[in-house]
């Protein structure tokens, strides 16, 4: 290392020991740097190590956990060691502490460094709760349930491990800390104005942890919204996110779901009733359109084999109304057997009965001597 560079080091690097007359020069000679610069390639090369033999060791293991746990804190735990390992050596090398504007630097990196350990530890244990809890099961009620709570609940901890960090981060700070000193002394009137300012979002929030415990909704629920079927695709801590049967995305408030009534067809499980209205002639053998629908449902797997009936549930002057109930797994199943099943038991009724088809009649009645119109009926 050049001469310039040494001088340049030694007159950035000065610490204030005990006040504005106590002050002390330190300075940095070129075997101080190589140590340090050791220590921390040291201090790289021992996590690379260790971590290399802890991938290889999960990657002969079943469980997706632990590999998750060396993919998101492997950044994080990295700059740490590097961190303790450069302070550490300068301690030992120099038989000092390092300035403070350097050790007060080197906290607030810490601080951050450690808050993006937290933030990453909370998502190992999203992983662990995808893989555990799958949606994409056929009863994943369960699922829908844990992983609801579990993605508000991480957005939660998300806000405070920020709100911490940053608070922490402003409180080394003397000129800061002395200035929360004043605001606590007038936290009670800053309390009530930040409180009405604030209402709509704290009620906001409030709702968020509501659907959270509650959960009138969770996530992959069949509702309709606004006149809208859809599934529920997103829940943060404002918004809910609807995804339309057509693609289409709806965003609604969160407090919608706690304020306004709506539906909610797997509330409580997946399956569901689907109807198929028929109208035809009265002349139409029932039993033998119910026979059909009993071969029709017993042929497609879309049918989870739990209800199947006909029934005449209306009458009109010329037609009558044929209501098929069929069960299905899911509002999905549901849909596509009411089409598959009005489809085959119109074919059926064309091709077997045709005069069965809603038909209009008149009769005619010939005209007799003196009468000046024809009976139409």
């Amino acid at each position: 290392m050049s001469v310039n560079v040494i001088s340049a080091l030694n007159a950035l690097l000065i610490a204030d020991a005990s006040g504005a007359n106590q002050s002390f020069r330190w300075t940095l000679g070129d075997n101080g740097t190589i140590l340090l610069i050791t220590a921390a390639a040291v201090g790289l090369l021992g996590h690379f190590l260790v971590f290399r033999i802890l991938k290889e060791i999960t990657q002969r293991t079943k469980s997706k956990i632990d590999d998750s746990l060396i993919e998101h804190c492997y950044r994080p735990s990295q700059w740490i060691i590097v961190l303790l390992v450069v302070r550490l050596g300068f301690e030992s090398i120099y038989d000092r502490k390092e300035p403070d504007f350097i050790g007060h630097l080197a906290g607030i990196v810490l601080i951050i460094l450690v808050s993006w350990l937290v933030v990453k530890l909370t998502s190992v244990l999203q992983d662990y709760v995808m893989t555990r809890f799958r949606m994409e099961e056929a009863d994943n009620l369960r699922a829908r349930k844990i992983q609801t709570q579990f993605r508000v609940l991480k957005r939660i901890v998300l806000a405070v491990v920020t709100i911490l960090a940053m608070g922490t981060i402003l409180i080394t700070f003397d000129k800061v800390r002395q200035l929360g000193t004043t605001i606590l002394a007038s936290a009670g009137i800053i309390g009530i104005v930040v409180g009405m300012a604030a209402q709509r979002t704290i009620g906001t929030f409030i709702a968020g942890l509501q659907i959270a415990f509650t959960q009138p909704i969770r996530l992959d629920d069949v509702v309709i919204v606004e006149n809208e079927w859809g599934r529920i695709e997103e829940i943060t801590l404002t918004y809910v996110v609807v995804k339309i049967w057509d693609l289409r995305r709806l965003v609604v408030p969160i407090t919608y779901f706690i304020e306004n009534p709506f539906q909610n067809w797997t509330r409580q499980s997946s399956d569901i009733l689907g109807t198929v209205y028929l109208y035809t002639d009265y002349t139409i053998p029932i039993d033998a359109v119910r026979a059909e629908l009993s071969k029709i449902v017993s042929r497609t797997d879309l049918w989870d084999r739990k209800v199947c009936a006909l029934q005449v549930t209306n009458t009109t002057e010329q037609t009558i109304e044929l209501r098929a109930l069929v069960s299905a797994a899911d509002a999905s199943k549901a849909w596509s057997l009411r089409c598959h099943t009005r489809e085959k038991l119109i074919e059926f009724i064309r091709n077997n009965y045709p005069q069965s088809l809603p038909t209009v009649r008149a009769q005619l009645k010939p005209k007799q001597r003196g009468d000046s119109t024809i009976d139409n009926s």
